[in-house]
């Protein structure tokens, strides 16, 4: 594991969580590609935001409005702002970069919204 992802936890519904990740500047300056994804137990991963090349933003229908990501290039940072959290935004969080030919993620972090 590579990146570092920490922030989650156990909220209310409606409330917000602030998730990080860190990675190596080895990693961080060459990716092209940097985000957060989520998973539940025996579903596939999805995604839920991106960065692609400091150029767009991408996120998924169920949370725009409401997710907000960002890159620290000081910091060597990604981090993801959730706000109006829902029950159905429960999973494990996951950040991930992508500097082609390779990807990394982190290990992982688990949010959990309760109504």
């Amino acid at each position: 594991v590579q990146l570092q992802a920490s922030g989650g936890g156990l909220v209310q519904a409606g409330g917000s969580l602030r998730l990080s990740c860190s990675a190596p500047g080895s990693i961080f300056d060459m990716a092209e590609v940097m985000g957060w994804y989520r998973q539940v137990a025996g579903r596939e991963r999805e995604l839920v935001a991106e960065i692609i090349k400091e150029a767009e933003w991408n996120y998924a229908s169920s949370v725009k409005g409401r997710f907000a990501i960002s890159r620290d290039n000081a910091k060597k940072m990604v981090t993801l702002q959730m706000n109006s959290l829902k029950p159905e935004d429960t999973a494990v969080y996951y950040c991930g970069m992508r500097a082609d030919p390779y990807s990394y993620w982190g290990q992982g972090t688990q949010v959990t919204v309760s109504s």
